[in-house]
């Protein structure tokens, strides 16, 4: 497994982050995507909010000097959820399973939730393998797949 590092987002990650959303593949995976993920002015829009807001906590994931993704803690319904995404070639390599976990030493919050696809195995793989469980289902219009999916609801109780 390769080593990874979280460090604090740079103004120049931001431009990076846009070009690995564009991938089509991911996009597709993740499902609950921008409305529009070419939108340049709504993305830089939206990392503004991102990087302003103090309830969030959002990190670049760098491999070999690489950045190759992000993972974030934030706010849903008034319960700390995570997230992350990794550029695509990256997928497979334990990056994101390393990630969340050096994530989840910052957030010491819990319970803490996370959604996936219910389609979408990887992450569903990298949120049990940090112990998280099914503990729900939901479904809703995402924009990614340009249909209703369903959706598992995660729940970590303990650090």
């Amino acid at each position: 497994m390769q080593s990874i590092q979280l460090r604090d987002i740079l103004e120049s990650d931001v431009p990076i982050f846009f070009v690995l959303q564009q991938d089509q593949q991911a996009i597709h995976m993740a499902a609950f995507t921008a409305e529009d993920p070419s939108d340049k002015s709504a993305f830089d829009a939206h990392w503004k909010r991102i990087l302003t807001d103090q309830s969030v906590i959002t990190k670049t994931i760098v491999v070999g000097g690489e950045v190759v993704g992000h993972v974030a803690k934030y706010e849903m319904d008034g319960n700390p959820e995570v997230t992350y995404w990794i550029d695509s070639p990256h997928w497979g390599k334990g990056i994101a399973t390393q990630a969340l976990a050096q994530l989840l030493t910052m957030v010491t919050a819990r319970p803490i939730y996370a959604r996936a696809v219910k389609d979408n195995l990887g992450p569903i793989r990298v949120l049990e393998k940090n112990g998280f469980a099914i503990v729900g289902e939901d479904k809703g219009f995402a924009d990614g797949r340009h249909e209703v999916v369903e959706e598992y609801i995660l729940k970590l109780d303990s650090a």
